[in-house]
């Protein structure tokens, strides 16, 4: 995330833009001076503390390993910076980092989550039906990604929701789950998420319901995208 996906600054749509342009896409690759280890059939396979870390634009962000790190791991050389590889996520059975078990992708260093207490309104409606409707919200700007609400569940209809069995994983927030809205005799699959137990940086968030626009009708008070219009950017 951050960097090179999303709308973060190396990605190909930016969320700002550089002056004076940049005239190729960069490869920025930087020490990441923390403990990374990877485990195969429950035996440590890698480990060390001279990872670096590689953003390469159109690319999931990568750690890269000395080669003298990676043993008999599946892997291949970092042309950018000799002397180092990359091991496939997928060659290990757990990536941890400073003892914090990894899903999917290294945490990014410039990634950040912020959770505001706000009055920016937010109304949701499934089939016909109003979920919630207030203005007691908290608004959560995560880097690279548009802002979105969550609301205590304490003023949503929860009587409306069931538990779904869908789930999804975010290095930021937590492991993800979903509910979906029952009015009647109408189901309407994975209309929220919450994060029951989130790591500290979203604590303000922990529990409350987030709603998908694409499954219900949202009526979201969140910041106006006219800025980024005025400035000439192609955003």
């Amino acid at each position: 995330m951050s960097l090179v996906a999303g709308r973060g600054p190396l990605s190909t749509q930016p969320a700002g833009w550089f002056t004076p342009p940049l005239t190729a896409a960069p490869i920025y690759i930087e020490p990441h001076p923390r403990r990374i280890q990877a485990f195969r059939g429950g035996v440590v396979a890698l480990d060390t503390e001279a990872a670096l870390m590689v953003h390469r634009a159109g690319h999931p962000l990568r750690y890269a390993f000395p080669n003298d790190a990676v043993g008999t791991l599946p892997h291949e050389p970092v042309p950018e910076a000799p002397g180092y590889a990359v091991v496939p996520w997928d060659a290990v059975d757990a990536w941890f980092e400073e003892g914090r078990k990894l899903v999917h992708y290294p945490p990014n260093p410039y990634h950040r989550i912020d959770c505001r207490p706000t009055r920016r309104g937010l109304r949701v409606t499934a089939a016909g039906t109003v979920l919630v409707d207030t203005d007691e919200t908290v608004i959560v700007f995560e880097t690279a990604l548009e802002p979105r609400l969550y609301v205590d569940p304490a003023l949503v209809r929860t009587d409306l929701l069931q538990p779904s069995p869908a789930t999804s994983y975010c290095n930021y927030k937590g492991t993800a789950r979903y509910w979906s809205a029952v009015v009647g005799d109408t189901v309407v699959a994975d209309v929220a998420w919450s994060y029951p137990d989130t790591p500290p940086e979203s604590l303000p968030i922990q529990g409350f319901l987030s709603f998908d626009a694409s499954r219900v009708d949202v009526l979201a008070e969140l910041p106006s995208s006219e800025a980024s219009a005025a400035c000439g950017c192609d955003v």
